[in-house]
């Protein structure tokens, strides 16, 4: 069958997500994202036409030092200095590799953007995807959160001038960075208004609110931890918060489209506190995790089936992905043909998509479409070359619209379906750092809860309400466990209702081990401690105070 053209193939709705599925690392999602800070959500287009290296970095800290701006010393020692910019300075693709290339700077700071090889650092999306969550989350906190990045990652800067402040509290690699904003040879940016945005509500409002509110938590922890820390943990945390918005992306659309576009995802009423977030939605997300990490137990063996049960969940979605798509794509025709006004904003949502798939008002114009959309794959193959499911689905004498979609998913589904787990991999930061889902040679997919990503929820769990801000508070182990489940899905010490029916006798004493593990590991990374036997004794301490 002949190749499909970006008509028929095109599959994603920017209200259901902005990110272009593929393998994304954080870094570069960072980097573009702190252009989007800049210019108030616009990306950034860069006025140099040339690749920087490593040999660019180490000019630029040399000719400050010539200068008598910036550090001392540089100039004695070259290749330390080389090798300091290579390591500690800059973001690589394909590193330690002959094929190795810079994406550009560590995105400590906000500034640093400017210095990315656009080629080699390429977001996916991800960053607008981040920007208009946050954006779009309610009661301005989405707006606060936004407001709280921008002057943490752009601190050190002369509001005036643009010129790095000698009298800005920051580490060294970042004091570095600010330098060379200030070399001859900084580029200059603008924003790209070529690319204006198109704000679509957020799909899940509950989870915008989430996010913003992680974000305002562990923002307070600004001064006691330190910048370079602070920043992974913001790395960690997006990622992570993007995997929850398409594992809910994942159950919630399929339903969605069977139930006609009736989304009741909704806020909790009144105020939430980390025990309550979250529990009105009706899309939230329960994943068993294996805290141990160690494969062939039974702890492990649960939380693989609980990965598979998502997993095997992505056919569907790719599915009504598809109905989504072309539905919104129907809109715009009648938009076009004035037989419909356009919608709020201008642009469709994916309830409006949906809801024009069952109006009876416009069912002769859908017909219409969907039949000459039909024709027109039909017609652009030989019929000889026309895969069997292809052939299997056009026998079924289905309606031209079921027909369609059944067809695009048949030839594009397994397409669609790889990206998406390279994606959702990379989002889960599968075998690294932080990472919720782990692989190892040989086995299948689970869940886990690495140390770092416990250490970021920590520091945002600990906070508790205290006025008009956060203060830190000491929590026992059980009142963690019951925030991981409530709040974020994550369940330790119980059994998700996704895939799971009533727990066995073995299945508590997995369940029993797990929960032990994960005391051991709050012991290792330092957050707990058997003060005496006493059970209210026992509990998890802020390594940070606020």
């Amino acid at each position: 069958m002949a190749r499909l053209t970006k008509l028929h193939s095109d599959f994603r709705h920017p209200g259901l997500s902005h990110v272009q599925f593929r393998t994304l690392e954080m870094d570069r999602v960072l980097t573009a994202f702190l252009a989007r800070l800049r210019w108030q959500g616009l990306p950034s287009r860069l006025a140099r036409h040339s690749d920087l290296g490593v040999d660019d970095f180490v000019a630029a800290l040399l000719e400050l030092e010539q200068k008598g701006d910036g550090f001392r010393g540089f100039a004695e020692a070259p290749d330390v200095t080389r090798r300091w910019v290579e390591t500690h300075l800059v973001d690589m693709v394909n590193r330690g590799r002959p094929t190795q290339a810079i994406a550009g700077l560590r995105p400590l700071h906000g500034s640093t953007y400017k210095y990315r090889n656009t080629k080699h650092s390429r977001p996916a999306g991800a960053d607008e995807q981040l920007y208009e969550m946050l954006f779009g989350a309610p009661d301005r906190r989405g707006n606060q959160a936004l407001a709280d990045l921008r002057k943490f990652f752009f601190s050190g800067l002369d509001a005036a001038t643009g010129r790095s402040d000698p009298g800005g509290h920051i580490d060294v690699e970042t004091q570095a960075l600010l330098h060379l904003c200030d070399s001859s040879g900084a580029p200059d940016d603008r924003a790209d208004t070529g690319r204006p945005r198109r704000s679509y509500p957020p799909f899940c409002p509950s989870n915008a609110a989430l996010l913003a509110d992680d974000v305002l938590r562990l923002m307070h922890h600004q001064r006691a931890i330190p910048r370079s820390v602070l920043v992974e943990y913001l790395k960690i945390l997006f990622a992570f918060h993007l995997a929850l918005h398409h594992l809910r992306l994942i159950t919630a659309l399929p339903q969605m489209a069977a139930s006609n576009g009736r989304h009741r995802c909704r806020l909790p009423s009144g105020p939430t506190t980390p025990e309550t977030s979250g529990t009105d939605c009706a899309y939230r997300v329960g994943i068993l995790v294996d805290v141990a990490d160690r494969p062939r137990t039974p702890a492990a063996a649960l939380a693989e089936r609980s990965a598979a049960t998502w997993w095997q969940r992505i056919p569907a979605y790719v599915r009504a992905g598809y109905e989504v798509k072309k539905l919104e794509e129907f809109g715009e025709h009648l938009v076009k043909r004035r037989k419909l006004p356009s919608p709020q904003g201008g642009v469709f949502s994916v309830e409006d998509a949906i809801t024009l798939g069952r109006r009876t008002d416009v069912r002769a114009e859908r017909d219409a479409f969907f039949e000459q959309r039909l024709a027109n794959v039909i017609d652009s193959a030989d019929p000889d070359e026309l895969p069997d499911e292809v052939n299997q689905i056009l026998e079924l004498d289905l309606d031209s619209r079921t027909a369609y979609l059944d067809i695009l998913t048949a030839v594009k589904g397994e397409f669609h379906r790889k990206y998406l787990i390279d994606c959702l991999d990379s989002l889960l930061l599968k075998n690294r750092p932080g990472a919720l889902v782990a692989q190892p040679r040989g086995h299948a997919r689970r869940f886990v809860l690495d140390s770092r990503l416990i250490e970021v929820l920590l520091q945002i769990a600990l906070l508790r309400p205290h006025g008009d801000r956060f203060a830190t508070q000491p929590l026992r182990v059980d009142e963690i466990l019951t925030i991981l489940r409530v709040r974020y899905g994550l369940h330790v010490d119980r059994l998700p209702d996704e895939g799971f029916a009533a727990p066995s006798i073995d299945d508590h004493a997995a369940l029993r081990a797990n929960s032990r593990a994960f005391t051991d590991r709050l012991r290792e990374i330092g957050f707990y401690s058997d003060l005496s036997d006493a059970y209210l004794t026992q509990t998890i301490r802020p390594r940070y105070t606020v």
